[in-house]
């Protein structure tokens, strides 16, 4: 499974229901959400500043991402993006490829 950061903010329906439900109920919520994706909630953390929420996610594919951040931001409650996360072995992996790249103008 590949790890998801999900960045999120309240739409004004959105907090209203957060309003009613209370951060836990949302985190339950959320959860099923996620595990109804064949996934699981790594972390869920309300934050001040550029978004409202994020989740951590293990999930599948990308397939069961797209699936989720389509999902979640149809219902309208949620602007949503994703970011792939990466482990230091993938990147240690990366580094050992040679790519052909030539820079502009050369």
């Amino acid at each position: 499974m590949a790890k998801y950061m999900f960045k999120t903010s309240y739409t004004q329906s959105g907090l209203k229901g957060l309003l009613a439900e209370g951060g836990t109920g949302r985190e339950a919520a959320l959860r099923q959400t996620i595990e109804g994706a064949g996934g699981t909630l790594e972390g869920f953390y309300y934050a001040f500043g550029e978004c409202d929420l994020y989740l951590i996610a293990d999930l599948p594919d990308e397939a069961a991402a797209t699936a989720l951040s389509l999902n979640i931001a149809a219902a309208g409650a949620l602007t949503v993006s994703v970011t792939v996360l990466l482990t230091p072995e993938t990147v240690d992996e990366a580094v050992g490829k040679s790519v052909p790249y030539r820079l502009p103008g050369a």
